[in-house]
This record gives C-alpha cells, structure tokens and sequence, in this order.
C-alpha cells in the first residue's frame, strides 16, 4: 500500500513540476506577445500620423479640366 502512494504521489510531483515548466514558457510567450503588441501600436500610431499629415497636404482643386 505504500508503495502505490508513493508511486501516484511521484506522479503527481512530475505532473506539477511539467505543469509550472508549461506555466514559465506560456509567461514568456504572453511576455514577448505583449512587447510585439506594443512595438506594433507604437508603428501603427506612427503610420496613422502620416497617413492624416498625407490626407491635409492632398488638395485637390475644383478647377475646370483643361478643355474647358
């Protein structure tokens, strides 16, 4: 009998210690997920800001075509 608790407490401890090595890999993914998330808003906001400085410098004039 006690060899059969020691055997499922084994395996218990080998799942918990595969369980927090799971849980320190998933924090790093989450980790480098979140910097790439940032470096991509900090773009996008860069991105917007010429497009809008684009759109204020585009005039298009109501002039008459050239064969009028």
């Amino acid at each position: 009998m006690d060899s059969e608790i020691e055997q499922r407490f084994v395996a218990l401890e080998m799942k918990c210690a595969y369980m927090e090595d799971f849980i320190v890999q998933l924090q790093q993914v989450c980790v480098e997920n979140q910097h790439l998330i940032d470096v991509l808003r900090q773009e996008n906001k860069i991105l917007s800001g010429r497009i809008q400085d684009l759109q204020e410098n585009l005039e298009i004039p109501n002039r008459k075509p050239p064969h009028y």
